[in-house]
């Protein structure tokens, strides 16, 4: 997932066991690091320009599936976006990124597009779910399409099986938390402050801040 992404060696990524290791990134190949996607704008800033017409924004309601949004959740979805590089100050059209940067048009399903870069992944989305990822999340939340909604529900999904939501619900984006998320989406750091892949990583530092800065700005907007 961070690239909601994990960066795999050919060994470790098919050795995991089903949905969590499969996530994100994705890459076959096992040396090297992911291009991050988006600019290098410090964290505050960025968490500061999303559309008020985005889902950046969109911080209550269900929206018919499992999970209930708050500006907690949204917060974290948003910084996860940041750190898989999807983030692209807000706008939608995160939720088709694939992997390298490219973007795709039909929502209907995730694309199962293989890219070559540096690397070979067929990562997409907000939280670059890998195909077999989506597919396994999307059969236990019968998500009917790729449409964002369903991929927000399914990146809260897998954060609820790291055992992180109800701490983040509770305490915001910890350290605890971010290090039970580093399995899931390798640019996030395990306590140590490294990639779980040994892939290139996010600070601690640098994603509290985005989150902060983020959920400050959902809460203001609606009045809390």
């Amino acid at each position: 997932m961070h690239r909601l992404f994990c960066v795999f060696s050919p060994v470790t990524r098919w050795s995991r066991p089903v949905v969590g290791a499969a996530l994100t990134a994705g890459l076959v190949l096992s040396a090297g690091a992911k291009q991050p996607l988006q600019n290098a704008e410090a964290p505050a800033e960025q968490a500061e320009q999303s559309a008020t017409s985005s889902r950046a924004t969109l911080s209550s309601g269900k929206e018919g599936g499992r999970y209930e949004l708050t500006p907690e959740r949204r917060a974290l979805l948003n910084t996860i976006r940041y750190a898989e590089g999807t983030w692209k100050d807000g706008e939608d059209k995160g939720y088709r990124i694939m992997y390298g940067g490219g973007q795709f048009q039909d929502l209907s399903r995730h694309p199962e597009r293989v890219i070559v870069k540096r690397y070979t992944s067929a990562a997409a989305g907000a939280y670059q779910f890998l195909p077999k990822t989506w597919k396994g999340v999307a059969k236990e939340l019968r998500l009917s399409s790729f449409e964002p909604r369903h991929q927000d529900q399914a990146a809260l999904h897998l954060v609820e099986r790291r055992g992180a939501l109800s701490e983040i619900d509770r305490q915001g984006l910890t350290k605890n938390a971010m290090a039970k998320l580093a399995p899931e989406w390798a640019s996030f750091p395990t306590w140590t402050g490294r990639s779980a892949y040994g892939q290139p990583v996010k600070s601690h530092q640098e994603l509290a801040s985005f989150y902060s800065s983020n959920l400050r700005e959902l809460r203001n907007q609606l009045g809390a």
